[in-house]
């Protein structure tokens, strides 16, 4: 006889019949049986004929087939929520969702949808809007916008806008400018908008800039906030990079090195300072814009499937910077370089040639081996502004012609989200 008994209101006192020396049926040959049929006839042998619960006032008569019945309905019922949960994608991202064993965030973060005869992705770009992106006494605003990235017959590219674009707001800022956001990246689940003034990293969240990290300029000794103008994922890092240029006044007389350093971001916002100068340098030279020529970067992306760096340099010429020129020296090169830097790589011309189209940002496109790219242009000149998209192979060859994106705004990062 097993008797439970409980000192509480809710007095269980449930009887069963003993049991005694069972044990599980074994074959002629003596190896233990394992059929189906087998594991019901125990469960039957082991089950009392009737089962007799006492819940406070309430008595309950179960027989065994009724206790068995009840066993695999709730068993049914767990296994048909387990499967429909693994058949089943939540409609919204989580970035807890969207890590991979290897630490790494998926990438895209949205899953492309499939059209006739084709494909399409989300993509995002950013604005960076100088002076006008402030708004009033300790707030700036930056310019969201999202379309896709239409695919047809895996050959044939064309984009798709949304019809406005989402404001984001912060109240950081620096010498009275802020939210000067120069560039798209996603990491760990997040897509990250760098900003150009501050040094600040947002987590772009819904409609909301939500601030993660501060960068600092140079080796990260200074008050100042860093630079950033491009940004990438390498090897479970993420990497922010600056103009690539030693920082000169208006005439071109050296201040410092400072935005040829590079920051290496861990997935918990770690910082390390990466002194560059060397790299970018390397890179001028083989382009042939040695000093007292110049390079500007603002647009740097590492290739998992090539193992390499690749860069679109802004602007360039063999001649001293100067601010009001500059603006009319835009390049139609990519560079790609090895880890070390050791073997690098000028492909040019890369497109067709333009004084003031200069590349901002680009990112290599989902599902083609690295083989295209996505890339934004801006234009500042003489007061005018304007932002323009294309796609492009590594050879140079432009697959989706340049198209003017609607609106006088610098578009300045491109993700696919």
């Amino acid at each position: 006889m097993y008797k439970v008994n409980s000192r509480n209101s809710m007095r269980n006192d449930c009887r069963t019949k003993e049991i005694n020396g069972w044990q599980k049926p074994k074959s002629s040959d003596g190896i233990i049986s394992h059929a189906s049929n087998t594991g019901i006839d125990d469960l039957k042998e082991v089950l009392p004929t009737n089962l007799r619960c006492r819940l406070g006032l309430v008595t309950i008569n179960l027989k065994s087939k009724d206790c068995l019945r009840l066993l695999g309905g709730v068993l049914t019922v767990i296994a048909l929520i387990v499967f429909y949960n693994s058949l089943t994608e939540p409609s919204t991202t989580s970035p807890r969702r969207l890590i991979q064993a290897s630490g790494e965030s998926v990438y895209p973060l949205t899953k492309s949808l499939a059209i006739p005869n084709g494909k399409k992705y989300k993509i995002g770009i950013i604005t960076d809007l100088d002076h006008n992106s402030k708004v009033k006494d300790s707030l700036w605003k930056s310019l969201y916008l999202k379309g896709y990235l239409v695919i047809h017959g895996g050959v044939e590219f064309d984009v798709q806008f949304d019809s406005a674009p989402i404001e984001l707001y912060s109240s950081l800022g620096q010498g009275g400018r802020g939210m000067e956001l120069s560039e798209l990246v996603v990491f760990h689940g997040h897509v990250i908008a760098v900003d150009d003034r501050t040094g600040v990293l947002y987590k772009i969240m819904e409609s909301n800039a939500v601030p993660w990290v501060i960068l600092s300029d140079g080796p990260g000794n200074s008050t100042k906030g860093f630079k950033c103008e491009w940004a990438s994922v390498k090897d479970g890092y993420l990497y922010v990079g600056g103009l690539g240029k030693e920082w000169t006044s208006t005439t071109g007389e050296v201040v410092n090195l400072h935005p040829q350093y590079v920051k290496r971001v861990s997935p918990e916002g770690a910082v390390e300072h990466l002194d560059w100068h060397s790299h970018y340098n390397a890179m001028r030279k083989k382009a042939g814009f040695s000093s007292p020529g110049y390079m500007i970067h603002e647009s740097g992306v590492w290739s998992n499937v090539h193992r390499r760096w690749y860069f679109l340099p802004r602007r360039a010429s063999t001649k001293v910077y100067d601010d009001k020129l500059d603006e009319r020296r835009a390049t139609n090169i990519l560079i790609t370089c090895d880890e070390t830097f050791a073997d690098i790589q000028v492909v040019q011309p890369f497109g067709p040639p333009s004084e003031t189209h200069g590349f901002s940002s680009f990112k290599f496109i989902p599902a083609t081996s690295d083989r295209y790219i996505l890339a934004l242009k801006s234009e500042e000149d003489n007061g005018k502004i304007a932002s323009y998209i294309m796609v492009l192979d590594l050879k140079g060859n432009m697959i989706m012609r340049e198209k003017q994106i609607f609106g006088s705004y610098k578009y300045e990062g491109v993700e696919f989200v």
